[in-house]
């Protein structure tokens, strides 16, 4: 598809842009409750096998929200690692803005967002630490590199230049060198216990389909159709 063009600024001194005129077309996807599981998480998992199909970039990178102590939201891209029953699972320096975030508030929203199917997955829950155990099985897992670098960085810390992680990096990997790499006390992962899911299909004329999974109990959930 092809956008019209963007208007430019009205001056040198005008550092904004009018995008209105950008539109996606409709996939001509569609999304019926006829169509839903019962069970949001496995509905969540047929999406997200459908979108792995298409080969979109990192299809698992999910925006996460959270709420500082004076309630001024923050939101920033984490990578979905694995999901199940139990929740949504990714993992961080525990030193980090969004770990003192979820300490002091658990509540949390992930969105992950699609474009090429024209779908987004809005969910809602509590955050809680994984245990050290479960950190570690999937420690192992990652490349030896991201191994290291999760013991060079003091997550959200101001730094003066590139070069000081460019050199605790060179460190670490002296440090470790021919020796497996041990997990820093200070990661760590958080599994996110969804609320809620809002399930999103993009439709023409902007007539979107929408249904919202709430908790009718333990073991049940309610399925509603939202207006877009």
């Amino acid at each position: 598809m092809k956008n019209k063009k963007i208007e430019e600024p009205n001056s040198s001194h005008d550092a904004g842009m009018d995008v209105s005129s950008l539109r996606l077309s409709a996939t001509g996807m569609t999304l019926e409750s006829d169509e839903l599981d019962a069970d949001p998480v496995k509905q969540f998992a047929d999406w997200f096998r459908q979108v792995c199909d298409t080969e979109t970039l990192e299809p698992n990178a999910m925006s996460l929200t959270t709420v500082d102590e004076r309630h001024r939201p923050a939101c920033r891209t984490v990578l979905l690692k694995y999901f199940d029953e139990r929740g949504f699972v990714f993992f961080t320096n525990q030193s980090s803005n969004k770990a003192a975030h979820i300490a002091a508030n658990a509540n949390v929203a992930l969105l992950f967002f699609w474009p090429v199917l024209g779908r987004q997955v809005a969910i809602r829950g509590l955050a809680e630490k994984i245990s050290t155990q479960e950190t570690m099985r999937y420690f192992v897992t990652r490349p030896r590199g991201s191994q290291i670098g999760a013991w060079v960085s003091v997550q959200s810390s101001v730094i003066t230049s590139r070069a000081l992680l460019e050199a605790k990096f060179d460190e670490m990997k002296r440090k470790f060198a021919d020796k497996k790499v041990p997990l820093p006390s200070f990661w760590g992962g958080y599994r996110v216990v969804p609320q809620s899911f809002e399930f999103w299909q993009g439709r023409s004329d902007r007539l979107h389909d929408r249904f919202l999974y709430s908790r009718a109990d333990e073991d049940s959930w309610k399925i509603e159709r939202l207006s877009p």
